[in-house]
């Protein structure tokens, strides 16, 4: 059962890790740009005094190694995440997380140990800080619950990753397992509560998926049949205009053409009046000169 046990928490061990370094291609593109643009810093700064504190637990607990190691690595990685936050955070926002650092991870942090070692003996000790562990990883875990509603209320799953949510469901999974085994309540219920609040979550994204298109997309979408459709009436309106410029002019051509032509009498005329000009007084005297 040990060996078994052992196991297991080596396997939680590494789904744990790979969700503590999700988050490293986020940061390399912060380095790049050397600058955090939109991104929180409370998950990143949250998320470090929790592991801090289940490293401190894992210390206190007889055989609590691997809570120590998975812990403790999770406490390097986030101490690097929120070192990178301070460092690339607008200026403006650089003396608020420090004061928010200072506060939870270094305050906090500090309150929880000393009242521990200080006010706390044998058991209690564990008790303790096993509570305040067991409460940091039940709101880590209900904080999906607001991504959740989004999802049934826009019936899209855009705003909900699922590698994300399947290696929170696999890391509850393991270490529910592992407290099972070694029967820790305090590793046991914050993790049951985030297996079923993960698997909710595959279950809504099961559900959702292939609902419908995001409202967004929809949008485009109807912008840009409603352009196609003002292009192809603009075409048809100049084609229609062009066809009645076309008719116009034939029917003036027509017009034109069946217009009556002069009669031969009518230039005969003409021409006598023009003749007439050229004509001498002696040749009007006599009359019109003789026509061949």
């Amino acid at each position: 059962m040990a060996a078994f046990s052992f196991i297991v928490g080596i396997i939680g061990n590494v789904i744990s890790i790979l969700v503590f370094a999700s988050p490293i291609k986020t940061f390399s593109g912060v380095v790049k740009k050397k600058s955090t643009e939109d991104y929180k810093a409370l998950p990143y700064i949250t998320t470090l005094l929790s592991t801090s504190l289940w490293t401190f637990y894992g210390l206190l607990k007889p055989g609590g190694l691997l809570v120590v190691t998975v812990n403790g690595t999770g406490t390097v990685f986030q101490f690097i995440y929120v070192t990178l936050f301070l460092i690339y955070a607008p200026n403006n926002k650089k003396v608020k997380l420090t004061k928010l650092v200072g506060l939870l991870d270094v305050g906090f942090l500090g309150l929880v140990i000393a009242i521990t070692l200080l006010a706390f003996h044998g058991d209690m000790r564990l008790t303790f800080s096993g509570v305040i562990c067991a409460a940091f990883t039940i709101g880590m875990y209900a904080a999906p619950l607001s991504v959740m509603r989004t999802v049934i209320k826009t019936q899209s799953v855009e705003f909900m990753p699922f590698p994300l949510s399947f290696f929170l469901f696999l890391n509850a999974s393991s270490w529910s397992t592992y407290a099972l085994l070694v029967k820790d309540y305090y590793i046991g219920v914050p993790n049951g509560i985030g297996l079923v609040l993960g698997s909710s979550q595959l279950l809504i994204y099961a559900i959702y998926k292939n609902k419908s298109e995001s409202p967004t997309s929809t949008e485009k979408m109807e912008e840009e049949e409603g352009s196609a459709h003002l292009v192809r009436g603009a075409v048809e309106m100049q084609a229609f205009d062009n066809d009645d410029a076309a008719k116009t002019k034939n029917q003036n051509l027509r017009k034109g053409r069946s217009l009556p032509k002069p009669s031969v009498l009518r230039q005969q005329s003409l021409q006598k009046i023009m003749k007439t000009f050229s004509l001498s007084p002696y040749e009007l005297h006599h009359g019109w000169p003789n026509e061949k």
